[in-house]
């Protein structure tokens, strides 16, 4: 098998897996009553303070609407905080609660493990192209998006 062939064989692998592996690790952990979905809006909301829905609505890639019902769901578990902003009453600010900023943190860890296995066994070098490829990747799916 060829490198072409290899490489291909390894992206449709884990295009396929990589979710129910993030979904299985987070069902057996401490945030089980969320969805991967909620913890890639979590992690999207950050620790950098309060965000508006509009915002996040961009940077997920789905219209307010679609957020709201997203975000109905988070502030009743407990995950993220929803007020108005006191400069522009018609903006929603969302922001995370401290269980929000323990779901972000774990979130981070874990795609920090994923990062490690990923760059086992390489030396700068090798890592240096990969994160070459994983950028032309982005770039690609920035395009066609």
């Amino acid at each position: 098998m060829d490198s072409y062939e290899q490489l291909n064989n390894v992206l449709l692998y884990l295009f396929n897996h990589a979710m129910d592996v993030e979904e299985r690790v987070l069902a057996s952990g401490n945030f089980k009553n969320i969805s991967v979905n909620d913890m890639h809006i979590i992690d999207v909301v950050g620790t950098d303070g309060a965000k508006s829905m509009s915002v996040l609505a961009k940077e997920v890639g789905v219209t307010v609407g679609t957020l709201t019902i997203a975000m109905n769901n988070l502030v009743k578990k407990g995950y993220v905080n929803r007020e108005r902003s006191a400069q522009d009453r018609r903006v929603v600010l969302i922001s995370l609660t401290e269980r929000g900023v323990r779901a972000y943190r774990w979130h981070e860890r874990f795609y920090g493990h994923l990062i490690q296995a990923m760059r086992e066994g390489m030396d700068e070098k090798e890592c240096e192209l990969l994160t070459r490829a994983m950028l032309n990747l982005k770039s690609y799916f920035d395009k066609v998006r």
